[in-house]
């Protein structure tokens, strides 16, 4: 899948282009500490209550679909390094009004989410200093990673690298301390065998539902690496690398922690949902100051997540109007750095933590609706990018690239059904109809909005 496949988009067609930043460790754990989020600490305790401890298989269900696309975008991106990663492929794929839905779309998401991660983290800090105003931290948060992501790009690498490290160090703690007890040789804690475990299916086929579904978009975050490859000293090196241990990333950090959690902890327990499943699990464990030592992590993660979403909102609306996707005033680059794009979407950002305190009811609940469901779009634009130029590629007699998607094209088909089947299953539970319908309308518009401006472009 060489880039003379087919006619590539125009990436540096505008503007300075991008440094090259990120070493091999910043990119080890960026790939590494984005499969850790808040989303796995705190929002895995509705699907254990939904699911009971057959949250395992909906973890493990989605995990394989995670697998599969991060396979398919990994197989892209080895062969078409890009900023703009999944829209470029679906722009060089389809045409360029896929690319500017997919890539718009994803720039709405990444901005409205570093908003959420911003209340959330500020709700923690003014929780430990009372009276201290939760919008100032909010507010601090959004200059510190508007600044780091202003500067070189190794700065928000350096971040990402000790984010992740704190983050995959707790997870891995939390881990060896589970199995011990499980395996009934931590000190003090009697082993609790299956006891917790024998009503595998507590709400039957529903409730695993609500779990799949909770589960499949805990992994939204995994694409982040392969926009930040681009800027990385060996970009094929960096994707194929970190493509290659998603498997085992996800079997240990997702499916081994929710394996311990309901193994340790019964899965109706209040503090589950109250408190997060691991919490509720370290004080199973008599772990002091477990409620703490957690919150310090979940905010690690939430700070994580805004400077990593920073990023890669800024150089997907960067590489969106290098690509004539966009306006060109946004297209400036200095120093190797997008400082327009990281302004615009640090603004939009913090638009979004300012609308949860004006129009909490209405204006930003329709938007978290709007981006409901915006990661399926991403991965049905990845299935389908890689399905016709995988086919381009073959009858062209290119070379191959550093990953390839296994058993194409039936395990690509067989990702895209499992897309599909979510969105199904999205149709049928009242919660999350509405976040279907309210992406399903964005995606349309953007689809008519990017076909207008194809063919606006064509005409000029």
């Amino acid at each position: 899948m060489p880039r003379t496949t087919t006619q590539a988009p125009q990436e540096q067609k505008q503007g300075a282009p991008l440094s090259s930043g990120l070493k091999q460790r910043h990119l080890s754990m960026i790939a590494l500490g984005g499969v850790i989020g808040a989303g796995l600490f705190v929002g895995s305790g509705a699907g254990i209550a939904a699911a009971g401890p057959s949250i395992v298989v909906a973890y493990t269900l989605s995990g394989l679909l995670v697998l599969l696309v991060m396979r398919m975008l990994g197989e892209l991106s080895s062969a078409y390094p890009s900023s703009g990663s999944f829209s470029a492929h679906a722009e060089r794929a389809i045409g360029p009004w896929a690319g500017f839905t997919v890539g718009w779309s994803f720039w709405v998401m990444q901005c409205t989410v570093v908003g959420l991660e911003g209340i959330g983290a500020g709700k923690i800090v003014s929780g430990w200093l009372p009276g201290t105003p939760q919008w100032a931290w909010v507010a601090l948060f959004m200059l510190v990673f508007c600044g780091a992501n202003l500067t070189a790009v190794k700065n928000f690498g350096e971040f990402e690298f000790w984010f992740a490290a704190l983050k995959v160090a707790a997870i891995c703690a939390f881990l060896l301390l589970g199995v011990l007890a499980i395996a009934g040789v931590l000190p003090g804690t009697p082993s609790p065998g299956a006891s917790h475990l024998t009503d595998f299916l507590p709400n039957g086929g529903e409730g695993l539902v609500l779990g799949l579904l909770a589960s499949v978009f805990a992994y939204g975050g995994l694409e982040t690496v392969t926009i930040a490859a681009a800027e990385s000293e060996d970009p094929v090196r960096g994707v194929a690398s970190a493509v290659r241990t998603t498997m085992w990333r996800i079997a240990l950090f997702y499916i081994g922690s929710m394996a311990v959690v309901v193994t340790l902890v019964p899965w109706d327990s209040k503090e589950v949902v109250e408190r997060g499943p691991y919490v509720a699990a370290l004080d199973t464990l008599g772990i002091p100051g477990a409620g703490r030592v957690m919150d310090v992590v979940v905010l690690a993660a939430l700070l994580s997540a805004m400077n990593a979403n920073i990023y890669g909102s800024s150089r997907m609306l960067h590489s969106l109007v290098q690509r004539g996707l966009g306006p060109k005033v946004l297209a400036k680059a200095s120093g190797g750095v997008p400082r327009i794009a990281v302004l615009v979407s640090s603004v939009f950002g913090f638009g979004c933590v300012l609308l949860s305190y004006w129009r909490p009811d209405d204006v930003f609940m329709w938007l978290l609706n709007m981006i409901g469901a915006v990661i399926l779009v991403v991965w049905m634009f990845v299935g389908a990018s890689q399905l016709l130029l995988r086919r381009r590629a073959e009858r062209a007699g290119d070379a191959a690239p550093a990953v390839r998607m296994w058993a194409f094209p039936w395990l690509t088909w067989a990702a895209l059904l499992g897309m599909v089947v979510i969105l199904v299953l999205m149709a049928r539970q009242p919660d999350t109809r509405v976040q279907l319908y309210s992406t399903g309308g964005l995606t349309l518009a953007l689809a008519a909005g990017g076909y207008v401006w194809q063919r606006g472009r064509a005409r000029d």
